[in-house]
């Protein structure tokens, strides 16, 4: 999860070209959202290993959804990376599916 929070902070980062480019141009709400947002994810990294830190991730993404009102290129990583913490947490809730089921390979006895 640290990871892609790290990926997520390098895309936001990346979007402050993107956003000095569009309509607007770049402003300091733009750029200082943007900023502001990687420093975020970028401290995130080193709570992952809480019990809510993935629920503060995927919480994290209506603020970036809500950049929408900055940049409708910020809104759209808010999308983006909201389906990719969708997708972790759903990863996560089978892994413990089957973990409780006893269907991992490493849960299996080996045949003979």
């Amino acid at each position: 999860m640290a990871g892609t929070l790290i990926l997520e902070a390098i895309v936001v980062l990346l979007a402050l070209p993107v956003v000095s480019l569009s309509d607007g141009g770049f402003k300091a709400t733009s750029g200082g959202f943007l900023i502001c947002f990687a420093v975020v994810l970028v401290l995130l990294c080193g709570v992952q290993g809480r019990p809510w830190a993935l629920w503060v991730n995927f919480g994290l993404q209506a603020v970036l959804i809500a950049g929408f009102l900055v940049d409708a290129a910020i809104g759209f990583i808010g999308v983006v990376f909201a389906a990719v913490w969708g997708l972790i947490v759903y990863l996560r809730a089978e892994v413990r599916r089957r973990e409780q089921r006893g269907l991992l390979p490493g849960q299996q006895s080996a045949q003979d």
